[in-house]
């Protein structure tokens, strides 16, 4: 078995641990789900809403992209489906348990065991190797400094950069830079890959590649993912695809009217 196959058993356990023994089983096969979810801020008297509403559920392995323009809400939306923020009502639900039914202390769990999240800034340490950036959160969640350098290199290989793994974060170019962030979000083991604008800072070539890795990686590691892009190009490679505008999701085809109709 491989070390990053030997991740993917051991995210099985973990999100066994999560749950106290077995993982109960998705209605429908949902790994994560939103129902109505709502999310408003106060700006003294005025209330502005960012999401009214907006329900979306993901299988298992499927791969959603959110598209929207710039302020829809995507990246609300995926901060509090990774439980960094709390919605002002509705549910998250992960494997059909509701995250407002965890503890502080399994909410903590859920982000460190089963999301993986790449940025569009890749808030990698300049300083440190691309290995080092890769096992920082491993040596974090209290790994072995041997066991996590030798998975964040298995890492590096996979998204192509085996060469450049000692090479400072700082020193490389923004593609190398992104690839290693999307090394780091997945060298744990992940249920479900988030991605707010991956490909956002750049160029196209660049962005293309990186999308395309992210697409093979999905594939070959059986994740479930959510990436929010303004590119409707790329977003069109994914199962299905979501138009946000409004605070409302709905799905993109040929005959909707949905924002990012792709006919």
């Amino acid at each position: 078995m491989t070390q990053t196959s030997a991740a993917t058993a051991k995210r099985a356990t973990e999100a066994s641990e999560l749950f106290g023994g077995e993982r109960p089983a998705a209605a429908g096969g949902a790994v994560i789900e939103a129902r109505e979810l709502r999310k408003s801020y106060g700006l003294g008297e005025q209330v502005v809403t960012v999401l009214d509403g907006a329900n979306l559920s993901v299988a298992s392995g499927e791969m959603v992209a959110i598209v929207g323009p710039s302020g829809a809400g995507k990246s609300t939306l995926l901060h509090l489906l990774a439980a960094l923020d709390r919605p002002t009502s509705g549910t998250v639900y992960f494997e059909s348990k509701a995250l407002e039914s965890f503890r502080e202390a399994e909410l903590a769990q859920y982000r460190n065991n089963a999301i993986g999240f790449v940025w569009q800034r890749h808030h990698l340490l300049a300083d440190f190797s691309a290995s080092e950036n890769v096992a920082m959160p491993l040596l974090i969640r209290g790994r072995a400094y041997g066991d996590a350098v030798a998975t964040a290199r298995q890492w590096l290989e996979e998204v192509g950069l085996a060469e450049r793994a000692e090479q400072r974060a700082g020193e490389l170019s923004g593609g190398e830079q992104q690839r290693v962030a999307i090394a780091r979000a997945l060298a744990h083991g992940p249920a479900v890959l988030l991605a707010d604008e991956p490909t956002g800072n750049l160029d196209e070539r660049n962005a293309t590649g990186v999308f395309e890795l992210m697409q093979r990686l999905h594939r070959m590691h059986r994740l479930t993912s959510i990436l929010a892009t303004h590119n409707f190009t790329l977003a069109r490679r994914a199962d299905r695809v979501f138009g946000l505008e409004h605070g409302v999701l709905c799905q993109v085809s040929e005959t909707s009217n949905c924002p990012g109709k792709v006919g």
